[in-house]
């Protein structure tokens, strides 16, 4: 049973063409897009969260509009990419997003660096990997900015806040553009 699922995946994405890279950058640029007002948003809900001051936003509201678009986010994503398992993937991506965001979080102390970490896992799900696309470029890319994002917090704290929602499906594409290009030369 199990080398029959194998088989059957590996033929299903055989017969995908490689997607364009215009395509990819496109679907890339359009999940950013819709990435940075939830950003935002549940940047303001977590600074309000944490103030004492009267006149702060209210804070649930904030972070409930942010969480209420990621999963547009990963759909978007996804389908703008042309995932051969759409649906699935967002499902994945979501679930990836809770699990590497909320123990990032709490490690880094911090919500920005959580976010941009479990956004980039969540995108790594959810962005269409061809067949000369390595995963271990995926990864590395999200355990960089996930240290970067962490660092310029510490030392550059206003730059964080405008290249943080850049920073989680560029770093993906960087990495699946590097990939292929290892492919390539090999």
């Amino acid at each position: 049973m199990r080398a029959t699922l194998a088989s059957r995946r590996q033929v299903t994405m055989a017969g995908v063409e490689p997607l364009a890279p215009r395509k990819k950058w496109w679907a890339i640029l359009v999940a950013t897009l819709l990435f940075v007002p939830a950003y935002w948003s549940l940047l303001v809900g977590a600074v309000a969260f944490a103030s004492d001051d009267a006149g702060a936003p209210i804070a649930p509201a904030y972070v409930a509009f942010g969480l209420a678009l990621v999963p547009f986010v990963f759909v978007v994503l996804a389908f703008a990419s042309q995932h051969p398992r759409a649906p699935g993937a967002v499902v994945k991506a979501l679930v990836l997003a809770l699990i590497v965001g909320v123990p990032v979080s709490a490690l880094a102390g911090d919500a920005v660096t959580g976010v941009v970490a479990g956004m980039a896992a969540g995108g790594a799900a959810a962005l269409r990997a061809d067949l000369d696309h390595d995963l271990r470029f995926r990864l590395v890319a999200i355990v960089v900015i996930t240290v970067a994002t962490y660092a310029m917090l510490r030392f550059a704290p206003g730059l964080i806040l405008l290249v943080g929602p850049v920073l989680p499906f560029t770093s993906l594409g960087v990495a699946d553009h590097l990939s292929e290009r290892r492919a390539a030369t090999a």
